[in-house]
């Protein structure tokens, strides 16, 4: 479920997963490898809060045909 803070949305790394049908482990290793950027924001326990245009870009990395 995603989470409202002062009217923007954000989505948890497991919500990302599941919207795009990638792994939690494959989201974190494009991030640690650089392939994609971490996110600045986290909640008060540390967890990444995702954007729109964050899910949008996990997409693209996704869908990629190389």
């Amino acid at each position: 479920m995603p989470v409202n803070l002062r009217g923007q949305q954000y989505y948890r790394t497991m919500e990302v997963c599941r919207l795009i049908g990638i792994s939690r482990s494959t989201l974190l290793r494009w991030i640690s490898d650089g392939i994609l950027d971490d996110t600045y924001l986290r909640d008060r326990r540390g967890w990444r809060l995702f954007t729109e245009a964050d899910i949008k870009r996990v997409k693209e990395e996704a869908h990629k045909i190389k």
